[in-house]
């Protein structure tokens, strides 16, 4: 074996150890299952309402009066139930990401962690994977769920399953993506805002409010230009981006297409990841 592959080797074996003792943090502590129960009760919620709403679309659609568009169609509601809950559930991820940072300052093993580990961009490089790697669990835990309802629901209407449909397997594909991406929003959060307390409720704050002030100030704009089309801009709000990335393009009035969501997402989580390793390399740790 060269010196060159048994370098490479000692490095995936210590990327790996980092894994899996982020995981072991992850399980040792308390608030992941305060907000598993969270994201599960809120992902109840929504799929009930979301299956309400299809019903009625469905058998009553004059309730949505005469401009409804997409919001009648069969695939735009399959692609709503089956991707429940993504709206909590993402800030939920988000929090887990800033307390697999914070948490290393409120506990005082910061120093120790980059000690053991001195190059300070793998063991951030290992948060982030970890994280995308949470994100995608939770997502995948609360599909399944919407998943099972979701199936014996659209039976009732005669619908089949509509798993059959390329946008409603996009949606769900994309909404798997979407929360890994929310987990490195949040490592990347808590790199900024070491506090703990400081940075869950900021970003909490910021997610709740700021994406409904954000709504408001968009269709305000678009009121007031006259404008529909300044609608689509919303997209630039990253919980929102989310959204389009999901549901987008089928027809739903003030929605650009899936791929301008994905695109703004994914280039949030580029920068959001490199300005968290960036100020990670720089920050004095004591």
């Amino acid at each position: 074996m060269s010196v060159s592959t048994a370098e490479l080797d000692r490095a995936r074996a210590g990327a790996l150890g980092l894994i899996r003792s982020e995981l072991l943090k992850i399980r040792t502590t308390n608030a992941w299952w305060w907000f598993a129960l969270g994201m599960l009760g809120w992902t109840l919620i929504a799929l009930a309402f979301n299956m309400w709403f299809a019903y009625f679309a469905f058998n009553d659609p004059g309730m949505l009066g005469p401009e409804a568009g997409g919001f009648t169609s069969p695939e735009y509601h399959a692609s709503n139930i089956y991707t429940s809950g993504q709206f909590l559930g993402l800030m939920f991820v988000m929090l887990i990401g800033i307390l697999m940072v914070t948490n290393e300052f409120f506990h005082q093993t910061a120093t120790a962690t980059f000690l053991t580990t001195p190059r300070r961009t793998v063991v951030i490089m290992s948060k982030l994977v970890t994280a995308v790697l949470i994100g995608m669990a939770f997502a995948v835990v609360i599909t399944a769920i919407d998943l099972a309802a979701g199936a014996v629901f659209f039976h009732t209407q005669d619908l089949g399953t509509m798993l059959g449909e390329w946008p409603v397997q996009r949606a769900i594909l994309l909404n798997l993506v979407a929360f890994g991406v929310w987990t490195i929003f949040g490592v990347a959060i808590g790199t900024l805002i070491t506090n703990q307390l400081a940075a869950t409720i900021t970003a909490a704050v910021l997610y709740l409010v700021g994406t409904q002030l954000a709504q408001v100030a968009f269709f305000v704009l678009s009121a007031w230009l006259d404008s529909e089309a300044v609608l689509h801009w919303q997209v630039i709000v990253p919980s929102t981006a989310s959204q389009v990335m999901t549901l987008g393009g089928e027809g739903i009035p003030g929605s650009p297409e899936w791929w301008v969501g994905a695109l703004v997402l994914l280039g949030y989580a580029v920068v959001a990841g490199v300005v968290g390793t960036l100020i990670t390399r720089k920050r004095d740790i004591s």
